[in-house]
């Protein structure tokens, strides 16, 4: 494997799934793989699993990590070609992809998007530089339109705790305080197309999701008709896709709780708001996953690096 951006680089989901598992079961066992190799983690926005779980997957696998925040640490960077750089950047993309490629066998990198112009966040302007200038492979630990990490962690998961050949599963939209980015949500409709799953999309009109992304997965405006017999609910704020980075409804009544979920595992990708997103009934019930999801997130950043480190 070259690169991991998106969840389409995974050509079968289930082989995947099951050798996470293995390395779940046996987390030191390629811990000779990565000798003498270094991951660069470069993080343009804030994080915690993420930056946790993947240098960890990278020293269960005997690398070396250098974390930077490069928001905070490094000179300003420009991403646009034939520039006259006479304003706040001081470094071009070209030149600094170039150069942490000769510090690291593998870059990840993680950068949000301005939820402003959307043409430009799926041209996928941060990501896209370092793999057209870096001579390295690049790992997505979030983008602005796409976070296969945690994609692949919550298929995963799925699979751990399902009891049904065919489960059904719902994503839906919550209520939150901000605008948030589309990306869990994009990277897990993907996750659960290429699962044997019922699934089905929950959120308000005017919230509908990338068209190109969620295809011919139903869409219902109905929470509680998309709830019933749901086997796992996933729990996610994104802002509005037509009216960009808007926020259309603040309404709670899309919270779950625990009279509308019933008994159906909850998931969360994690940082969540507490009675906002979903109240405290729900999390702190038997039902709730976001713990093993959350240490999930070191075994599938495990298994992206291993695929990686085994074509180097």
């Amino acid at each position: 494997m070259k690169h991991y951006t998106s969840i389409q680089d995974i050509p079968d989901i289930y082989a995947w799934i099951d050798e996470a598992k293995k390395i779940k079961e046996n987390p030191l066992k390629n811990k000779k793989l990565g000798k003498h190799k270094t991951l660069g983690l470069l993080f343009f926005n804030s994080s915690l699993r993420t930056r946790l779980s993947t240098q960890k997957a990278a020293l269960n696998l005997g690398m070396h990590t250098i974390v930077m925040n490069v928001s905070e640490d490094a000179w300003g960077i420009e991403f646009e070609d034939g520039s006259i750089m006479n304003g706040t950047t001081a470094e071009h993309i070209k030149e600094a992809a170039a150069v942490v490629s000769q510090y690291c066998d593998i870059i990840a990198v993680r950068a949000f998007p301005t939820l402003k112009d959307k043409e430009k966040d799926e041209r996928e302007q941060v990501l896209n530089a370092f793999i057209k200038h870096a001579s390295v492979p690049i790992v997505n630990m979030e983008s602005a339109t796409s976070h296969p990490l945690q994609g692949l962690t919550d298929a995963i998961t799925i699979a751990e705790n399902s009891t049904k050949k065919r489960p059904k599963v719902v994503l839906t939209w919550a209520p939150h305080v901000k605008a948030l980015p589309h990306a869990v949500a994009n990277s897990f409709v993907e996750a659960m197309q290429k699962m044997d799953v019922d699934f089905v999309i929950t959120n308000p009109e005017g919230y509908n999701l990338n068209p190109n992304i969620t295809k011919d997965t139903p869409i219902i405006h109905n929470q509680k008709e998309a709830f019933k017999n749901a086997d796992f609910v996933y729990a996610k704020n994104w802002s509005s896709y037509d009216s960009y980075g808007q926020i259309l409804k603040k309404d709670a009544d899309w919270m779950v709780t625990k009279a509308n979920i019933g008994n159906a595992k909850f998931m969360h990708c994690l940082p969540v708001r507490r009675n906002v997103v979903v109240e405290d009934a729900v999390l702190d019930s038997e039902n709730s996953l976001v713990i093993q999801q959350a240490n999930n997130r070191t075994f599938a950043a495990q298994l992206v690096l291993k695929k990686i480190l085994e074509d180097l």
